[in-house]
């Protein structure tokens, strides 16, 4: 039996000053991003598509983990392979440096361009300017690598992408000690499996993964948590249940346990601050979450006496910050 044959545009590339690696990649195939994209903090990362050959990853890390240059990677995959004509491959390496390979027997139209820390490459696509519009996009995009990758593979879809159409998507971005509670390096990892607009699902779930995951909001952007915005936090704290007592204003020793059982319990772990201070991402969804709650209580009747008296920060059975707190490793897996 054959190995399918599926449409595929990606983007592979590197921000090595920053120490991240990463992949993003859309086809018309489901599932993508358990076929395509590979990536290992500090040594590199590829793509394997058109008849993808799954073992070009493992294969391709182990040779970056070797030292090999992302050109040797690529000829000694391709190299090896009797049905090399019909794969498609993208490498960047470890000093950013990158290489690709478009098989003969891949089908139109198929190709790729490369460039300093990147390759962007695809198969049955609309044209040429798919690729170019990708490699064009990520050099001229400001800001860390997701949002490049990003980027460039909305900029390949808007010149026509899968000829077939969309159905997956997938963002893989390695650094070290970049995954959850530093246990790994797996920084972003995200998947949409099946979906009618993949890519602007994938960068739905990235902003979603960004706020409650990530640190990247530019330190400059910080606020002081005095005066009103402490007022309008303790406020919106109490609003969801997980405080009581009158908006002073003043950050005390009560409102920042309070504080900080709502960033726990709302896995904002990342976003714990001990100098005063907080991000404004935060004081956004505050805003968001307390606004929703005061329509809940508008609108919805309650279903047990009292239940319109207590938020979603209220321990079951009582009320407000009385309730006790659970420790952080009550709920490892969140």
């Amino acid at each position: 039996m054959s190995s399918p044959r599926f449409g595929t545009f990606s983007i592979v590339a590197a921000d090595v000053e920053r120490g991240e690696w990463g992949v993003a990649v859309q086809s018309r195939f489901i599932a993508v991003g358990a076929v395509v994209p590979w990536a290992e903090a500090s040594r590199g990362a590829l793509a394997t598509q058109a008849r993808a050959n799954v073992t070009y990853g493992p294969r391709g890390l182990e040779l970056l983990r070797a030292g090999k240059s992302a050109e040797e990677v690529v000829k000694l995959l391709t190299g090896a392979d009797p049905k090399a004509a019909h794969r498609q491959l993208g490498v960047v390496d470890a000093r950013g440096r990158s290489a690709a390979f478009t098989g003969k027997e891949c089908l139109n139209w198929a190709g790729h361009r490369t460039g300093d820390g990147f390759s962007c490459q695809g198969n049955i696509l609309f044209g040429p300017a798919v690729v170019e519009a990708m490699a064009r996009t990520f050099e001229t995009t400001p800001g860390d690598l997701p949002e490049r990758l990003l980027a460039a593979l909305g900029a390949g879809q808007r010149e026509g992408g899968d000829r077939r159409g969309m159905q997956s998507s997938a963002l893989l971005i390695v650094r070290a000690g970049g995954g959850y509670d530093e246990g790994s390096d797996r920084w972003v990892d995200l998947r949409v499996d099946d979906h009618p607009s993949p890519i602007e699902e994938l960068q739905r779930l990235f902003q979603l993964y960004d706020l409650t995951l990530l640190s990247r909001e530019d330190p400059t952007t910080l606020v002081p948590l005095t005066g009103d915005v402490a007022r309008t936090v303790q406020h919106q704290l109490a609003v969801l249940g997980y405080r009581s007592g009158r908006d002073t204003g003043a950050w005390d020793a009560p409102t920042q346990a309070s504080y900080q059982r709502f960033l726990d319990e709302n896995n904002f772990e990342n976003k714990a601050r001990s100098d005063g201070t907080v991000w404004p991402s935060i004081l956004t969804y505050l805003a968001d979450r307390a606004r929703a709650e005061v329509e809940r209580r508008t609108r919805t009747a309650p279903i047990v006496p009292g239940a319109l008296d207590r938020g979603p920060g209220a321990a079951a059975g009582g009320g407000g910050a009385s309730g006790k707190t659970k420790r952080r490793d009550d709920h490892p897996t969140h």
